[in-house]
């Protein structure tokens, strides 16, 4: 283990300083993500075709309902609480907010390169890049008031959604029923590299609002102090999770065959899905930040092997990418054709208990994630070494995570 006087760089925090809320937020949402994105590749490999059966068509609406379009919004307002957070230690530190927004870019630089190839080399739907380009361009809200985060909050909330709706329902139905499928590695990566365009500018503007009320919750310590915010999480728990599910039925209903609501009502619903889909992304957050705040210094091994997921949650993010391309890429496996929907969805869970089994492992033997650790060293530079993740360094306080 590194020597106590190893210390983490400015605005990074020790494993010590760690809270439990936003680790255990990530490791938990992580399973939606890999649900989702599981669903979604065996639909493409169907050529998009609404499910047939009833077991498939179940799993279909639960996952639209509970899950789709609702972990990239807790993601996203994750990414902003964890920037606002850097912002206020480095301040507090003494830095000028140039300094900050310097340091802030650099991570933001960097986190592009990430997605860039990871779309290349493993998933369309990355959104590494995406967060990257909104801490190079909303860098600047990290200093703005309650007021102007809130108003523009609204707007990217309801003109962001709106867009995306029309843009993906068209998408939708242009490729409706194809089932070409991409044979080839390198045919593959070309695809990819033509769909980002398209792809990115979607999911930014979608991700823009979570992003903006992640910096309003950090100012306000919403998790990392759930015991004072506890009226505001049970409010978010206990109206944002049944308004995203109920938002969400309409267009799952849709998608998965089972109304026939037309191009008129697919636009609609969708947008309506995508709105509500933030009710839903903070809800969860909330409710878990309450199981956390609950769980105080008592956590068993389950609590431990989720929050170490969450700590390398882009280690796990990226890991479920490999997996994606070894189980249904049709130059390797190709399983994406050949099981049911029902069927990819318990492998999209296997794989993310697969990531929690290797985050635990990794945890318990003192080793940070490697993508947590490269951009660690890309942003901060390879002199500000710091303690292991897992344990804290030898001489050092065990304090809270």
């Amino acid at each position: 283990m590194p020597p106590s006087s190893a210390a983490a760089p400015p605005g990074a925090l020790t494993v010590a300083e760690r809270s439990l809320a936003p680790d255990l937020a990530r490791g938990v949402m992580l399973l939606v993500i890999a649900v989702v994105h599981a669903h979604i590749l065996h639909g493409l490999a169907h050529g998009g075709a609404a499910p047939t059966g009833l077991a498939d068509t179940t799993t279909a609406v639960v996952v639209l309902a509970f899950g789709e379009g609702r972990g990239y919004p807790m993601f996203a307002a994750l990414f902003g609480y964890g920037l606002a957070s850097v912002y206020a230690r480095r301040t507090a530190r003494g830095d000028t907010w140039p300094a900050a927004r310097s340091l802030i870019r650099r991570r933001g630089r960097w986190l592009f390169v990430f997605g860039i190839l990871h779309t290349l080399l493993l998933f369309f739907g990355d959104i590494l890049a995406v967060y990257g380009l909104i801490a190079l361009m909303f860098a600047g809200m990290l200093v703005r008031t309650d007021r102007r985060l809130l108003v523009w909050g609204a707007v990217w909330a309801v003109a962001g959604t709106g867009l995306y709706s029309v843009v993906n329902n068209l998408l939708v139905a242009g490729v409706e029923g194809d089932t070409q499928v991409l044979a080839h590695p390198l045919t593959d990566i070309a695809t990819r590299a033509m769909t980002w365009p398209g792809m990115a500018p979607l999911l930014l503007i979608t991700s823009v609002f979570p992003f903006l009320v992640g910096i309003w919750a950090a100012r306000r310590d919403v998790l990392t102090a759930p015991d004072r915010n506890r009226a505001l999480l049970v409010r978010t728990a206990a109206i944002g999770i049944p308004v995203g599910v109920i938002g969400g039925l309409p267009y799952a209903l849709i998608s998965a065959g089972v109304w026939a609501g037309g191009t008129g009502a697919a636009t609609a619903t969708g947008w309506l899905f995508m709105l509500t889909g933030y009710a839903g992304g903070f809800g969860y957050a909330a409710l878990i930040a309450l199981i956390a705040a609950r769980m105080g210094a008592r956590r068993g091994p389950v609590a431990r092997a989720l929050a170490a997921c969450g700590e390398r949650s882009m280690t796990s993010y990226l890991l479920q990418s490999v997996a994606w391309i070894v189980l249904f890429a049709p130059y390797v496996l190709d399983l994406a054709v050949r099981v049911s929907g029902t069927a990819a969805v318990a492998m999209g869970v296997g794989v993310w208990l697969a990531t929690v089994v290797l985050a635990d492992v990794l945890r318990r033997t003192g080793v940070r994630g490697p993508a947590e650790s490269a951009l660690r060293r890309l942003t901060y530079g390879p002199r500000h070494a710091a303690p292991a993740a897992g344990r804290p360094a030898a001489g050092q306080p065990a304090g809270r995570r």
